[in-house]
């Protein structure tokens, strides 16, 4: 399956709220320093974590990205670099 997106967690302005782990715990889960952390994504930056999805990947993620209350949740269209979120 195509990679067509990038997932970007800035954990730096993450504040621990946990609304992504609600709606998908599968791939976030809160650390013990009480931020998240974005399952099988690679360290990018010192606080910056990136992972690439699928189309079908994109509605749970989204959902995930929306609901953070500090916008510490991005998705990047990887063919054309557009922050969709």
């Amino acid at each position: 399956m195509e990679k067509k997106y990038i997932i970007i967690l800035n954990r730096e302005e993450c504040i621990g709220a946990g609304a992504c782990e609600g709606t998908d715990p599968e791939n976030w889960t809160m650390q013990k320093d009480g931020r998240i952390k974005l399952v099988d994504s690679t360290q990018e930056k010192e606080n910056r974590f990136v992972r690439e999805i699928t189309q079908e990947e994109y509605e749970q993620f989204k959902t995930a990205a929306i609901g953070c209350p500090v916008n510490a949740i991005h998705i990047i269209e990887k063919k054309t670099g557009k922050r969709i979120i």
